[in-house]
């Protein structure tokens, strides 16, 4: 119903910066609406966590190991959401996941609710 395309991960050395952007689309249906979105991880052989979240009343919620070093923002207009990252530490490495919930309106004016995941983005940062 609803589909997520993340960009902007990659390679950087610790103290660096990246920014991932995650875009959400209509794949069917008439209309939707986004109530929160928001950015996971997952590092090799640990459980995803979430990073950052931001709903569409501008709350935003952050991991206690990214707080004053990451920044989540959205772009309502365009159905996006930014993760700015700045200090980056080799504890960082990990895909990262864009995730979206909200609602979907089809052509019948039926209204129902979806979670979507994005495929995931990369980042490496190294020592």
């Amino acid at each position: 119903q609803v589909r997520l395309v993340e960009s902007g991960g990659g390679l950087v050395q610790a103290g660096g910066s990246l920014r991932l952007s995650c875009a959400a689309s209509l794949t069917s249906g008439n209309m939707f609406g986004i109530n929160r979105m928001g950015w996971y991880r997952q590092a090799p052989g640990k459980q995803r966590e979430v990073v950052a979240t931001a709903t569409s009343a501008g709350t935003t919620n952050y991991a206690d190991s990214v707080q004053g070093r990451f920044t989540i923002s959205r772009d309502s207009a365009k159905n996006t959401v930014y993760l700015q990252m700045n200090s980056l530490k080799p504890e960082d490495t990990a895909v990262y996941y864009c995730n979206a919930d909200g609602w979907v309106r089809s052509t019948t004016f039926a209204t129902t609710s979806f979670g979507s995941w994005g495929q995931g983005t990369q980042v490496t940062v190294s020592s």
